[in-house]
């Protein structure tokens, strides 16, 4: 009898103890249920708090975006609007009277150089050329006489040796000549000159002068500068990154010196190699004709991108948290205790350029645009309502 108690005790209390066990299990799984986890890139809102926040969603647009970039660089000539003048063969300054920003023409002189060796050059062409007449008569007659078996080919081969040394002499002079500004067919032994005068290369302004009257100057000092300032263009330098934003016939919009006044240009063409530095060049040239706008200068420019469909929403759309954009979507409604939420979804994405209110965006890869509804109004909220839990969200 005994034994029988005992056998029966230990099975009750078996029994008792599986029931408390399985009573425990299923209060926990049920406090699991009633315990939500949020993953970390939902927000939940009620329906008042929606409200408070002003959300409202819409949908991923294809826009046509243009976009500007920012850049810098400077105002630059062509090699042919642009000329440094020098005396080829040095002298002395006898006169002049330009002054930085004269205006001058092709042909017009800039200062008359004086030289004993001017003097020189035009005395030794005079007499080379006078001694080549006499020569080349020489030269026909013992050709004729050759031809008639009167003069030995020794003979005929001295006088062609001079003639043809004489011809290279005056040839030489005449392009010495010609260096320093003096035409060899108006030259004779009445009007040689001591001086020469320096004529300007082209037309344009003078932007620097080096000379004074008396200074000595040599054949490497360079004694002007002239720019032709009606085909200017810009130089900018560009980030490797924006290689595909830029092409030839884009308009740019630039400014000088911190002024407000607006300039225009248009791209004719890129670099095609990337710099040390990892910048590109971008040329563009200088619409109608500045007068403020001179080589040399920096400017800060704006350039409208190429325009192209790209996926955009609202600028107001991005938000950015921990250097990264994002934006929220709709997830889904739903109920909890006879209450109604929404949650939303936060997705990471890239941002691109900005025109008119929209910003273009590169979604995550898989990600249905044409049904997500995007938050446009109150994405900030919810960022609000992301970090600071229990302020807006549940």
């Amino acid at each position: 009898m005994t034994k029988y108690k005992l056998k029966s005790f230990i099975i009750i209390s078996v029994f008792f103890v599986a029931l408390s066990a399985c009573n425990s299990a299923e209060k926990k799984e049920k406090e699991a249920e009633e315990t939500e986890l949020i993953p970390e890139d939902i927000v939940e809102l009620r329906d008042d708090q929606i409200k408070l926040a002003n959300i409202e969603t819409g949908t991923i647009e294809l826009r046509s975006l243009s976009g500007t970039l920012k850049v810098s660089g400077t105002v630059a000539s062509a090699p042919q609007n642009l000329a440094m003048v020098s005396m080829p063969m040095g002298g002395f300054v006898k006169n002049t009277s330009l002054i930085p920003g004269n205006s001058v023409s092709k042909g017009q002189t800039l200062a008359v150089i004086e030289n004993q060796e001017f003097i020189e050059i035009q005395q030794n062409y005079l007499e080379a050329k006078n001694k080549l007449e006499y020569v080349e008569a020489d030269y026909n007659r013992q050709n004729e006489l050759y031809k008639n078996d009167v003069s030995s080919k020794k003979n005929l081969q001295l006088v062609t040796s001079e003639y043809k040394s004489l011809k290279v002499q005056v040839k030489a002079l005449e392009q010495k000549l010609t260096l320093i500004g003096i035409h060899p067919s108006r030259l004779n032994e009445d009007n040689i000159s001591r001086s020469v005068a320096l004529v300007s290369p082209i037309s344009g302004y003078v932007k620097t002068v080096n000379v004074s009257i008396g200074k000595s100057v040599s054949e490497s000092d360079v004694l002007f500068e002239i720019v032709n300032i009606d085909q200017l263009f810009i130089e900018l330098n560009l980030f490797e990154k924006d290689v595909d934003k830029v092409t030839a016939g884009q308009n740019i919009h630039f400014f000088i010196n911190n002024e407000t006044e607006q300039h225009d240009a248009v791209v004719y063409q890129t670099a095609k190699s990337i710099d040390a530095d990892k910048t590109y060049k971008v040329y563009a040239s200088v619409r109608g004709t500045c007068k403020n706008v001179l080589p040399g200068m920096y400017v800060n420019a704006l350039i409208e991108a190429a325009s192209n469909k790209v996926a955009a929403v609202p600028s107001d759309a991005l938000v950015s948290f921990d250097e990264k954009d994002y934006i929220f979507v709709f997830e889904k409604n739903k109920e909890e205790d006879g209450k109604p939420f929404t949650e939303y979804r936060m997705i990471q994405v890239e941002k691109g350029v900005t025109d008119s209110g929209y910003t273009e965006i590169v979604l995550p890869e898989g990600f249905d645009s044409k049904t997500a509804k995007v938050v446009i109004k109150g994405a900030y909220n919810l960022l609000s309502a992301k970090k600071n839990a229990g302020e807006m969200a549940c």
